[in-house]
């Protein structure tokens, strides 16, 4: 049995968040997807309000420090990236914003990334659209067809058969049938790692 990893980032502000609900969904769809295809899957949810001091501290100094450091680092090893933002004034938040612009260049490069957002009104769905997936797009993460959105109503009632459970399972689906089909990630590169091997390193010998 294969073995994968999701990183699940949620930008939720609040808690309880709908944010953070709608992350765990869609990671779950995901999750028994894969199982369904001989996967074991971890999951690695990371709640940026808990790293929102060391996000700006980053964005300031040039440097993460250690806990938002190992953040980024699940975020880079991961198979597949769930994404999911609260949407205010038409945008994702600025957290949400703010951590993307701290990810190491390169990292979601071919990535399958699962959009999703929140958002007081479905008048705000097509933020996603013009909004986040253009982010993603231009970081070259490989952006799943089916975005999901949630609004107020969209909860209320929720027997399992709603059009936003219908929406979570395909975009589940989709994420794990990008997933399966790539080799498992590498993860970050060590900037520590011999690129000459040592033996030549103690000879003295030029391996160009």
């Amino acid at each position: 049995m294969t073995s994968r990893t999701l990183a699940v980032v949620s930008a939720g502000l609040g808690q309880p968040s709908s944010t953070r609900l709608l992350a765990g969904q869609l990671a779950a769809a995901a999750r028994d997807e894969l199982a369904g295809r001989g996967t074991t899957v971890e999951l690695r949810v990371v709640e940026l309000r808990e790293y929102a001091h060391d996000v700006v501290n980053h964005l300031l100094a040039g440097f993460a420090p250690a806990a938002l450091r190992r953040t980024l680092d699940e975020v880079a090893a991961a198979d597949g990236l769930i994404a999911v933002t609260p949407i205010f004034n038409a945008s994702y938040n600025g957290l949400f914003k703010s951590f993307f612009d701290v990810v190491d260049r390169d990292t979601l490069a071919g990535k399958p990334v699962l959009l999703g957002a929140t958002g007081g009104t479905a008048r705000h769905s097509l933020a996603l659209e013009h909004a986040v997936r253009p982010m993603f797009t231009y970081l070259r993460a490989a952006t799943l067809p089916t975005a999901v959105f949630a609004a107020p109503e969209d909860w209320a009632g929720d027997d399992g058969d709603s059009a936003l459970r219908s929406r979570i399972r395909r975009a589940g689906a989709e994420l794990a049938e990008q997933v399966d089909r790539r080799p498992p990630a590498t993860g970050p590169a060590d900037p520590f790692a011999l690129t000459t091997d040592f033996a030549d390193l103690l000879a003295g010998r030029d391996p160009s």
